[in-house]
């Protein structure tokens, strides 16, 4: 038997490995570990004296809490560049303390220790698993060596296999990547078709980039169909509600910290605090956006490329762009309805109708409100060049055409991290 008539196999395929690998059965560790460590763990603090009911609902509610966070975490788990291990503690510590508070809300003399300990098991138990899953199960993915697939299939933790002709010579993978806007010879048509017989999905190079590297090549828009950069019509709606609750609860904890920095940037250097300047907006309608100044006043913080820009940057204004505090003006904005909390950082004028010349679809950007962060902001950063601006605008496609509830969820996740560390300002 040659080996162009192995049958493909698809890796961890075996009865053990999907259970293992390919299930729900981390899920159920996490969840019982989680669930019944601190139940029984809380014995000696008068577990069993308590009633059968409340033993029950508490059991119940640790296992149902665990379960969500980590449909939660696989959720986020889905785009490109997110480490699990990171959003394990916000998301398992915001979810068992807000189930904890209900549980103490309709049981007041029930007890909150349970809670604490769920999240050190829950959070420990699944930092072990994503860590040996990390080290020990790298992507294996074949490449058809036609068409872009090649050049762009490189590096992201992923073990490469360029395939010289039609067959897997035996080897197990995960899938099999293929330029499928090329015209593949008869052999190759075929070996595809015998992978997805088989079980082994095979990848569209162009969607797996996207996945892989989250954006969008600004020269390769054509292969997006226009209706893919509409959002839905239901999350717009219910996205405005939650920016506007957003705003009305981030109020009362911002406002301290706005009048502390409205002080500093007035003594350290003279101009305005408040700096404005017009940028283009929602279905391309011009407006004003509101920061807090943190350049002298000769010095524009949205002109990239610039040499002289790191010496304009005030020390307040060095501190307050670190952890992103000279945007909060914006929520103004946001309450207007000309921003978003999240969302594609809005351009100047000037930047905007250049690139309206210059990059096809362009216009598309404009398509959802521009946001306080962005995905460009917590992938990215700050720009200083042309390739930058290029690099922030594929990344503004890329959030435009998956935008949903849980790419802003991830988003905000990770700018409240900047915004409490420092770190991840890119």
């Amino acid at each position: 038997m040659t080996t162009q008539t192995l049958i493909p196999r698809r890796r961890h395929s075996r009865l053990f490995e999907r259970l293992l690998l390919r299930s729900c059965f981390p899920w159920l560790l996490i969840m019982l570990a989680s669930a019944w460590l601190p139940a029984l763990w809380s014995w000696g603090w008068g577990f069993w004296r308590e009633p059968m009911s409340d033993r029950v609902s508490l059991l119940v509610a640790l296992a149902g809490t665990s379960l969500l966070a980590q449909g939660v975490i696989c959720q986020l788990n889905r785009y490109p560049g997110v480490r699990p291990g990171r959003l394990l503690l916000p998301v398992y510590g915001g979810l068992f303390g807000t189930g904890a508070l209900v549980h103490h809300g309709v049981q007041p003399e029930a007890a909150l220790l349970p809670w604490g300990l769920a999240v050190l098991v829950a959070v420990s138990t699944a930092t072990l698993g994503y860590r040996l899953a990390r080290r020990y199960r790298r992507r294996k993915l074949a490449v058809v060596p036609l068409g872009r697939a090649p050049a762009l299939c490189r590096g992201h933790r992923i073990d490469w296999r360029v395939l010289s002709h039609p067959g897997l010579q035996g080897r197990r993978v995960d899938g099999v990547v293929a330029d499928l806007h090329v015209e593949l010879p008869e052999p190759w048509e075929r070996f595809l078709a015998e992978c997805s017989m088989h079980g082994i999905p095979v990848y569209h190079v162009g969607s797996l980039y996207e996945q892989l590297s989250g954006r969008v090549p600004v020269d390769h828009l054509q292969e997006n169909r226009h209706g893919q950069l509409q959002p839905a019509e239901g999350y717009e709606a219910l996205k405005r509600c939650l920016d506007i609750t957003g705003v009305l609860l981030l109020l009362s904890l911002v406002l301290p910290v706005m009048v502390v920095v409205a002080v500093a940037i007035r003594l350290e250097t003279p101009g305005p605090i408040i700096f404005t300047q017009q940028r283009m907006g929602y279905l391309g309608r011009p407006f004003t956006l509101y920061k807090f100044r943190s350049m002298t006043v000769d010095g524009d913080p949205d002109a990239p490329g610039s040499d002289a820009r790191g010496r304009r940057i005030t020390r307040v204004g060095r501190v307050i762009r670190k952890f992103r505090i000279d945007e909060v003006p914006q929520l103004y904005n946001v309450l207007r309805g000309e921003m978003s909390l999240i969302g594609p950082r809005p351009e100047t004028l000037a930047l905007a109708r250049r690139f309206e010349e210059k990059v096809p679809f362009f216009a598309y950007r404009h398509v959802v409100r521009p946001g306080v962060s962005g995905w460009a902001q917590v992938e990215q950063g700050y720009v200083t060049d042309h390739a930058d601006m290029i690099r922030k605008l594929e990344h503004d496609f890329y959030y435009i055409k998956h935008v949903s509830f849980w790419l802003d969820l991830l988003i905000g996740l990770r700018t409240l991290r900047t915004v409490l560390t420092g770190k991840g300002a890119r």
